[in-house]
């Protein structure tokens, strides 16, 4: 029997398989979650893993999780967050995931989800912030991180995305130096998800999970942000889809 969670994400789509194949790869998510939905059934039938078959089990989760329209179950994506968080963190935590269009705080304890926060009204504490503000500087995400760690903080004021790029706008025009510029983007999405964090007494294990989780420099600025140790992982950014994949393992 093949397990299968499938997490369709704002920005990219994440899919793990446990089981009979042992499996996991990502896809951009595009324009649409059904077209993505049908890509990853065609991925996975040439992997000989038949999602329609009676021996696969499937469990949706994510933004996209309605467009999978062969699914056994569709589950939240806080439930699925936290199943796989606590399977890769091996016990209870606090698990902070940065996604493309919002951020989540996920408490769990004695392995069930105590409480949650979400922040899904405004970009700036978001992947997509960090993608806008890589745009305007030309560089690509990971080369935004570069510089930020060679780079001086210039403060980015503004709680809005559009105000904050303009902020960026007026930076570039001054002369500042892009590494200075790509040090306040950081840190402004630090500050924003430690801002959501601190509303919640966590406990004294944190980790990342998301598309950031495993950059060591957000990691560090989010510690130093909340006071606190926040651990990186490695595969966390499969965290939903590899909860999903569990989930559709345990579900009877």
């Amino acid at each position: 029997m093949n397990y299968i969670g499938i997490d369709i994400g704002s920005t990219a789509s994440k899919v793990v398989v446990r089981g009979d194949k042992e499996l996991y790869f990502v896809l951009p998510t595009g324009w649409s979650s059904k077209e993505t939905a049908g890509q990853i059934k065609e991925k996975l039938l040439s992997e000989e893993i038949d999602v329609e078959g009676q021996n696969a089990k499937v469990v949706a989760t994510g933004y996209g999780r309605v467009a999978v329209d062969f699914a056994d179950h569709v589950i939240t994506e806080i439930t699925c967050h936290a199943r796989g968080g606590r399977e890769l963190f091996g016990g209870d935590c606090a698990i902070v995931d940065v996604g493309g269009q919002d951020t989540k705080v996920i408490l769990v304890e004695q392995g069930m989800v105590q409480d949650f926060l979400m922040n899904d009204k405004c970009s700036a504490g978001t992947g997509k912030f960090l993608e806008i503000m890589a745009n305007r500087l030309g560089v690509t995400l990971a080369e935004l991180f570069e510089l930020a760690q060679n780079g001086e903080v210039l403060p980015i004021s503004s709680l809005c995305t559009v105000f904050a790029e303009s902020e960026i706008i007026n930076y570039i025009g001054e002369g500042k130096k892009r590494e200075d510029i790509a040090a306040g983007v950081v840190d402004s999405v630090a500050v924003k998800v430690a801002q959501l964090c601190q509303r919640k007494h966590l406990p004294g294990q944190v980790i990342v999970t998301g598309g950031l989780s495993d950059n060591l420099y957000f990691a560090e600025r989010l510690s130093e942000k909340l006071g606190q140790k926040v651990q990186p992982t490695e595969f966390g950014r499969y965290a939903g889809a590899l909860g999903a994949a569990l989930l559709a393992q345990e579900k009877k």
